[in-house]
């Protein structure tokens, strides 16, 4: 876990430090995803974590057909949680023991309070290790619902304050939170 958040605090440092002026030019989330994500390979490469990928709103195909359905998982509550993330670290099944590494969900501190609230449950629902409390984990085939990433992070960007509030996410909980000025 520690090591997941060294590389990405260390991603963050590199894309604040390059990608200033996407800051100061107040782009789109999904612009800001984009950078990060080139950031965050930058390092994984030269990782133990090298043969994971990193992708922006991942939506998987099966048997070469594209999901026309949207993907959702319960949360907290029995709430229906859609799982397209803004921007993941996994092996794209390709890792039977642990696949998904990172998630990572991006907003705007302008946006909506449910909109950052669904963000949060997301991170929640994705980084349990198992679903309904129930996971049976053969090594043979990967478990229904998405779960398992080892660490969720909620990452809010406020321009007028020139800050950056991050979450930390395991487990199903939040467990660490700070803020990086830019």
């Amino acid at each position: 876990m520690e090591r997941l958040i060294e590389i990405f605090e260390k991603a963050n440092r590199d894309f604040l430090k390059s990608d200033l002026d996407l800051f100061i030019s107040k782009v789109s989330e999904r612009t800001l995803c984009g950078a990060l994500m080139l950031h965050i390979n930058n390092i994984i490469k030269r990782t133990e974590f090298a043969e994971y990928k990193v992708d922006v709103e991942y939506n998987r195909n099966k048997n070469g057909k594209f999901k026309t359905i949207v993907k959702t998982i319960y949360g907290p509550k029995d709430v229906g949680v859609k799982i397209n993330c803004d921007l993941i670290v996994h092996s794209r099944g390709n890792n039977m023991n642990q696949d998904n590494l990172i998630a990572i969900e991006m907003k705007k501190s302008d946006r909506t309070k449910e909109e950052k609230e669904s963000d949060k449950i997301r991170l929640i629902a994705l980084t349990k290790d198992s679903y309904d409390d129930v996971w049976s984990f053969d090594g043979k085939r990967f478990p229904e619902h998405v779960c398992r990433y080892a660490l969720g992070v909620y990452y809010e960007v406020n321009y007028k304050k020139r800050r950056i509030n991050i979450e930390y996410y395991k487990e199903g909980h939040i467990f660490d939170e700070k803020e990086v000025e830019f």
